[in-house]
């Protein structure tokens, strides 16, 4: 089993396959343990709240993204509100800022190394 030897090591995709293949026999082997009673979309999916049922949650209780990163945005308030200019919302103003970015990585890697 010969592989693609470089500078850091050798890769041998027939190795690393035969890897992956053990790991899923052995992943299938300690699943086939499991409880042979679970039923899907039944009571045993619910979640269990010390024997209590499930409140339903009102949409006040709904946690929005913007109330979850609030503390970060917050902290970075002067950031955002320079760079919320330049949102378009525009994909393709967004795909040339990652070309450009990229680009310009690739003439700094050539220009140093």
């Amino acid at each position: 089993m010969n592989g693609i030897t470089s500078g850091f090591g050798t890769w041998n995709p027939i190795a690393w396959t035969l890897l992956f293949i053990g790991i899923l026999i052995v992943a299938f082997f300690v699943r086939s343990f499991g409880r042979k009673d679970y039923k899907r979309n039944t009571g045993q999916t619910k979640a269990f709240l010390s024997g209590n049922e499930e409140p339903d949650a009102p949409a006040g209780l709904h946690v929005s993204g913007d109330n979850l990163y609030w503390g970060m945005v917050h902290g970075l308030s002067a950031y955002y509100k320079r760079v919320r200019k330049w949102h378009s919302g525009d994909l393709s103003d967004y795909v040339a800022w990652f070309i450009g970015g990229l680009a310009l990585i690739f003439v700094i890697i050539v220009w140093v190394g």
